[in-house]
């Protein structure tokens, strides 16, 4: 026995039914039912399509919406950067030192935030995006500064139409 002298068990194979090809094949419809889109030619199911029963899609209720205007934040809160701050010295805090240290991300717009507001214990010149009031008030106790960086608004989306 050789490779090219093997074949399939018998009655292992069968072989396919030639459908819709003359007198003694399945004759009349074709085994696809009486009249109708599904029994033409060319026929393809819509996505979604249910039989005309009121598809999935449609019969879920749809929730909320996304606000194109909203501005995204990256929080990054003080005690965190009193901690990164203190451990490497710095006085002054800016995106670049925030993105170097891992705190936040280079696109990012940056927002501090005041959770361990209470650790801060030197005077730290924060640049940065926003700040929540209870930051730039742990900031300025400690005769600190809080510079807000302006805000571009962000590059539309879209065209507008008309």
């Amino acid at each position: 026995m050789e490779l090219h002298n093997l074949k399939p068990k018998r009655g292992a194979t069968k072989k396919r039914k030639r459908i819709a090809r003359g007198e003694g094949s399945r004759g009349g419809t074709s085994t696809r039912g009486n009249k109708g889109a599904q029994a033409r030619t060319g026929y393809q199911a819509k996505r979604g399509f249910e039989g005309g029963q009121m598809p999935l899609h449609k019969r879920v209720p749809k929730f909320g919406f996304k606000n194109i205007n909203r501005v995204e934040f990256w929080g990054v809160n003080i005690d965190d950067i009193a901690k990164i701050a203190d451990a490497n010295k710095v006085n002054v805090i800016n995106k670049e030192f925030l993105v170097g240290h891992g705190l936040a991300q280079k696109n990012a717009r940056i927002k501090i935030l005041g959770r361990g507001s209470d650790k801060v214990t030197k005077a730290y010149e924060i640049t940065a995006d926003a700040f929540s009031g209870s930051a730039k008030e742990a900031i300025e106790a400690k005769k600190g500064k809080a510079i807000v960086i302006t805000l571009t608004p962000p590059a539309p989306k879209a065209a507008a139409r008309k």
